[in-house]
């Protein structure tokens, strides 16, 4: 009643869906607990792996009882099944054909029908009325027919047991009776063992010569008497001796008749202890080792017994048949198995790829064909929260199934999202202002939103630029550094200049010196001096380290070049470090040169030291290049590399070739002018990076080089009219200040 109140008033709501179940949509009603589901949900569940049961085996469950079924379903039928798609008719119970149920009640001894309409739910009892006997059927009554107590009277069962000797001595009671409980002695086929058990257990196997098999030998004399039974102990007489002279009629390997032997001059068989005669031929009899590729057969001559061991070899493949080994057979016969059941497992592993796509089989020795995969899929859902719990699967996965029973609302609270709430849903909309806590005063023209961070305030304000030139209008609040265009024209900390940078944000000059060139005039020609003011600055602190004085230097360079300035240790420093610890075991003067290692380097031509000295910066680059690839090569895994140069002229190219022969690289040239061009190739153990490169040797040798002459000058004539001094005799040298340092 309270399911056909509930359906009738669109009240009752789907456990998967959590939807109502409206009177003209489609349902299925479990046969079991009588639940009521849309029948696109239930198809949906069935297929779901959260549906099916622990075993695998026993199809999908209930999602209200957890029935298993192994049917899904998939048509819409009434609830007694008689009718598919039911009309709805409005003096009817919703999903109801009208007619009668006529299912059959859940009562098992009951024999009528359901007589009321077709309705959800289970069946009603019977009303009719049977006489039923009781337990014990000595005794009778009258009852409902869907009464579902049992009858019992206070009389004794006395019906006979298992053992059809003794009765049963319990008052009436349900069910079957019980085994009787005596006990009786039973011996084995053989008679050489006892036991006692129940009354009536296995007596009916009886032969007359036992009631079991003992699984020991039967040990009887044979009918001939002077052999045994060799079978295990059998119900059944035992067999004729199988050497009595009537009985074996063909030689031990079974290919001559004892006849034709006879007639050869045999002796004739009188009594079964008499030899088996010998036809003298090859034996031949299958072995058990042979395989289905060769049967192997025994090599012996005809003889009576078992035949001896196997001399051959066989081969057996692995499970998948990959790979195959050969198995020597000379082990006795008995304790061995057939060739074709011995197997073993090899090492490769199955690269297919699964069913899924995604992963391999990588199963040893896999001998599977289908490739099914085992793993749990795991990739996350729509929901972006949960992860999909089905078997590694190809395509999109499913929607999640997860769903939310608490009201979603938005942050302020007016637009609500009533239950259930699937996975995944995103807040409501909501037209309101926004109500969250904002860092400006102004006001807010943007909605009630789910994100954590407001969006930016873009009221229009006056702000200063970052330089602080001038007041900007129109600018949105949430802008905080703006630069006006203009230069910055700020005094830097030299006091001579300002800064030349566009309008920006922090200090002008940051761990760094003023290198903007000096324009105070000169002593001598009134020109500005054009050095940078940094240069300046270290010439003088080294002057003043020349007489005597302590400079701090850290103020005048930045710390990315006093970092650029710190040189690697190299092999020639772990050379060196190694001999300076030779020499002090030896006791060996520090000065002294014992192993020519200050005076020994690269010799380099005076025409290359030449050319280097006119393009000095190509020099370095190259240098610079053959290092870094000697390096790759020789902490690399390669035993070779090349570096291709662009295309260059004669003197360039002629300039690698030499400086590769002091790497040992080998240097090729290619193409044709004007696109010639050079390719050097390093060797791991042959290439070396030299102790001196060119550029240091030309640099030391400027060291060692005297001081340029100070260019002298000539006075003018007064008579002249023109004061000061004249032009000198010769161009005034370029004197670089960075040079200074060196």
């Amino acid at each position: 009643g309270s399911l056909i109140e509930q359906l009738t008033t669109e009240k009752y709501e789907c456990m998967v869906c959590c939807e109502v179940v409206r009177i003209v949509a489609p349902v299925w009603s479990c046969q079991n607990c009588y639940h009521v589901f849309h029948l696109n949900c239930i198809k949906k569940w069935a297929r779901s792996p959260a549906s099916q049961a622990e075993d695998g085996n026993s199809g999908w469950r209930c999602p209200a009882c957890q029935n298993a079924s192994m049917q899904v379903p998939k048509t819409y039928t009434c609830f007694c099944g008689k009718v598919h798609n039911p009309e709805w008719n409005r003096n009817e119970i919703p999903h109801s054909c009208g007619e009668l149920c006529g299912k059959k009640r859940q009562c098992l001894d009951c024999p009528h029908l359901c007589n009321i309409l077709c309705h959800p739910g289970p069946c009603p009892s019977c009303p009719a009325f049977v006489t039923k006997t009781c337990e014990c059927g000595q005794t009778s009554h009258s009852v409902r027919c869907g009464q579902s107590t049992k009858i019992h009277c206070s009389k004794v069962c006395g019906n006979t047991l298992n053992c059809g000797k003794h009765s049963c001595s319990q008052v009436c009671h349900a069910g079957k009776c019980s085994p009787c409980q005596l006990t009786v002695q039973q011996v084995c086929y053989c008679g050489s063992n006892f036991k006692e058990v129940l009354c009536g257990t296995k007596e009916e196997f009886s032969d007359g010569f036992g009631n079991f098999s003992c699984q020991n030998i039967c040990g009887k004399k044979l009918n001939c008497g002077r052999h045994n039974c060799t079978q295990v102990c059998h119900p059944q007489p035992c067999q004729l001796c199988p050497r009595l002279p009537q009985v074996v009629y063909r030689c031990p390997c079974g290919q001559t008749p004892l006849s034709k032997l006879l007639e050869l001059g045999c002796v004739e068989r009188k009594i079964c202890t008499d030899p088996i005669p010998s036809c003298g031929k090859t034996c031949g009899k299958p072995l058990s080792c042979g395989s289905d590729e060769f049967i192997h057969t025994c090599e012996s001559l005809c003889h009576e017994g078992d035949c001896r061991p196997c001399s051959h070899t066989s081969n057996i493949y692995c499970r998948c048949g990959f790979k195959k080994k050969v198995f020597t057979t000379f082990f006795p016969r008995p304790f061995l198995l057939p060739i074709a059941a011995i197997t073993f497992m090899c090492d490769k592993r199955c690269n297919k790829k699964r069913t899924c796509g995604r992963h391999k089989c990588n199963e040893v020795c896999c001998v599977d064909t289908d490739h099914k995969c085992s793993l749990v899929c795991g990739r996350k859902l729509n929901c972006g929260l949960h992860r999909c719990e089905e078997p590694c699967h190809r395509g999109s996965c499913q929607t999640c199934w997860q769903t939310s029973f608490d009201e979603l609302t938005c942050y302020c609270g007016e637009s609500i999202i009533y239950p259930p709430v699937p996975c995944g849903t995103q807040p409501p909309e909501c037209k309101k202002t926004c109500t969250r806590p904002h860092d400006c005063d102004h006001p807010v023209y943007h909605s009630c939103h789910s994100e954590e961070k407001c969006p930016p305030c873009t009221y229009l304000t006056q702000k200063w630029c970052m330089g602080k030139h001038e007041l900007r209008s129109n600018i949105p609040c949430h802008l905080t550094d703006i630069s006006c265009g203009l230069r910055c024209n700020q005094m830097l900390k030299c006091g001579m200049h300002k800064c030349k940078r566009i309008c920006h944000k922090g200090e002008c000059l940051i761990d760094e010196e003023c290198k903007q060139p000096c324009i105070i005039p000169k002593l001598y020609c009134n020109h500005p001096c054009m050095a940078p003011i940094a240069a300046i600055s270290i010439a003088t602190k080294l002057t003043d380290l020349q007489l005597g004085d302590s400079v701090e230097i850290s103020r005048l360079i930045t710390k990315k070049e006093m970092k650029q300035a710190r040189l690697q240790c190299d092999e020639e420093c772990l050379a060196l470090q190694r001999n300076r610890r030779l020499a002090e075991a030896l006791e060996i003067d520090d000065n002294s040169d014992p192993f020519n290692i200050r005076s020994s380097g690269p010799k380099y031509s005076d025409l290359l030291k030449e050319d280097a000295r006119k393009d000095l910066k190509f020099v370095s680059d190259i240098e610079k290049e053959m290092k870094m690839l000697v390096e790759a090569v020789n902490k690399g895994k390669h035993a070779k590399k090349s570096h291709c140069y662009p295309p260059m002229n004669r003197d360039h190219r002629r300039i690698i070739h030499e400086l590769a022969q002091v790497y040992g690289i080998e240097s090729v040239s290619y193409d044709n002018e004007p696109k010639r061009n050079v390719v050097i190739t390093a060797v791991k153990g042959k290439s070396i990076c030299p102790s001196n490169t060119l550029t240091s040797v030309l640099d030391k040798e400027m060291q060692s080089r005297p001081p340029p002459p100070i260019p002298h000058y000539k006075q003018t004539d007064k008579s002249s009219g023109n004061s000061g001094l004249s032009k000198p005799l010769k161009e005034e040298p370029v004197i670089d200040y960075f040079d200074v340092q060196d």
